[in-house]
């Protein structure tokens, strides 16, 4: 061969080279966010707390300043990522709902807490444990469910395998000891059991006694659930509700006194001790590098007097639209496929869980229905540094109040705090979140230097409001209290 011959052959074979290398190069940016079909799906442990404020973790701000170090938790979000911009829905009902569906709750008719009538998720709606279910994992729930308390409406209808924990909320476990209880008005509390298939059991009473203790239950049979499934090499996922710090916040007996701070300070320490044993045992089994584990709480925090707790910078409390509603805290971690020590303000949403996990696992979201949430999986894995959602509708019951976009808030009605009254003014009041976190400084009310360049904000945001709204005359939503079974009127177009 000669020389041209020569330097032909070994050009064809570097750009050969450079295809493969490509083509590679390619082949893992399309599975960074996901588990390629020679990878073991990866273990998913979902801990999520009850009106854990934004506010409350060492990490975030807190911890000494209120009362208890958190190490465990800190711990946690150096090894993983951390989220300064979750969002949450402004009730217990409606955030467990976004979060078993990735359906904003007006869709579901599970838009707020009720008493005394039908209510929860009806069959027809597909959860994330249906989807992981389906997909090969094991499945358990142990702790609060708070969708749905009658027969065909527990979690072991809607994907789960097992279940251990309360129907509804811990308010409950006061009820048999308040003055002048009448059993025969109100059925005591109880906490349940049950396995996919069976009639959910009653345990014992949900009592005050009880309430001190079901953590630390529920933290033991989490574990108890992960070695028996590593055992017989099945992937799992573990959906820990934990009942803290929901009024009325006791510690377990453990944890009376530990801080000298008082009781919701020594609650603190054992949240931080409850989510550090279920950390450990990942160790202890050796599947932390094969298990994504998530840390959030599920609304903002509460309000009564001395379970009140704090949302950090932001003002408000649950049950509002106002920034300390809606930002919880969110870490995640997976060893070699999440950033340790990662921060992130872009905004995610409870409905995001969902597809995340489900396209970073391989598992299917329906498409017969509008899903809210959106695959951040690229966000996650470092694929991209900015998130894919800019913003959300944000309500409280069946109202909308609010509309948060970019770094705008736009509330359509106004209202202060869990029992404040609900003021609709005359024009909407518009807040730049970056410069006035706590949301007192309406743009119209006090202008500033800022005031006239930003009215455009607005007719922007009234824009994604009519698309939203759209939305809800294309598939009309489930009513609350609608049985089952139900079948829409109409699919999605």
């Amino acid at each position: 061969m000669g020389k041209e011959g020569s330097v032909s052959a070994k050009i064809q074979q570097f750009n050969a080279g450079a295809l493969f290398l490509a083509a590679a190069l390619l082949a893992s940016l399309l599975v960074a966010g996901s588990v390629s079909a020679n990878e073991k799906q990866p273990n998913i442990v979902l801990i999520v707390m009850d009106n854990l404020g934004w506010g409350e973790l060492g990490v975030y701000g807190g911890g000494i300043l209120r009362g208890a170090e958190t190490p465990k938790l800190d711990q946690l979000a150096a090894e993983g990522m951390r989220f300064l911009n979750f969002n949450v829905e402004s009730q217990c009902t409606p955030s467990r709902s976004a979060l078993m569906t990735g359906r904003h709750p007006i869709r579901s008719g599970t838009t707020k807490v009720v008493w005394g009538q039908l209510y929860g998720l009806t069959q027809w709606e597909y959860t994330i444990a249906e989807a992981l279910s389906d997909a090969g994992y094991a499945t358990a729930l142990y702790g609060k469910w708070h969708l749905g308390d009658t027969v065909g409406r527990f979690p072991t209808d809607q994907g789960f395998d097992e279940f251990y924990g309360i129907a509804n909320t811990s308010d409950e476990s006061v009820y048999a000891a308040g003055l002048q209880f009448d059993p025969e008005s109100v059925s005591p509390p109880y906490i349940f059991a049950s396995n996919r298939g069976e009639k959910p059991r009653k345990i014992k009473p949900y009592d005050r006694a009880a309430r001190r203790q079901i953590d630390a239950e529920l933290a033991e049979r989490s574990i108890r659930f992960m070695e028996q499934n590593v055992k017989a090499g099945k992937p799992f996922f573990v959906y820990l509700p934990f009942t803290q710090v929901h009024v009325p916040a006791l510690p377990n007996d453990d944890f009376e006194g530990i801080t000298g701070n008082g009781r919701w300070a020594d609650v603190l320490a054992e949240v931080d001790h409850r989510s550090g044993q279920v950390i450990d045992a990942l160790d202890r089994l050796g599947i932390r590098d094969e298990t994504i584990i998530i840390f959030m709480s599920e609304n903002g925090p509460e309000q009564v007097y001395p379970y009140n707790g704090t949302a950090g910078p932001w003002r408000g409390t649950y049950f509002t639209a106002l920034e300390g509603s809606l930002r919880a805290p969110f870490i995640i971690r997976w060893p070699g496929r999440i950033e340790a020590g990662a921060v992130h303000n872009e905004i995610m949403h409870i409905t995001d869980v969902y597809p995340t996990l489900a396209s970073i696992v391989g598992a299917r979201v329906p498409d017969d229905r509008y899903i809210d949430g959106l695959d951040q999986s690229a966000l996650l894995t470092g694929r991209t540094r900015k998130g894919v959602r800019d913003g959300f509708p944000a309500y409280n019951g069946d109202q909308l109040q609010a509309y948060k976009w970019r770094n705008w808030k736009v509330h359509f009605l106004t209202q202060n705090s869990m029992l404040g009254d609900i003021d609709r003014p005359g024009m909407p009041q518009v807040f730049n979140l970056l410069s006035d976190p706590k949301e007192q400084y309406d743009i119209y009310k006090y202008g500033g230097p800022h005031g006239e360049d930003s009215m455009w904000v607005t007719p922007a945001v009234m824009k994604l409001v009519l698309q939203h709204q759209q939305t809800l005359i294309e598939e009309p939503p489930i009513k609350l209290g609608t049985p089952d079974p139900y079948l829409p009127a109409k699919a999605r177009p």
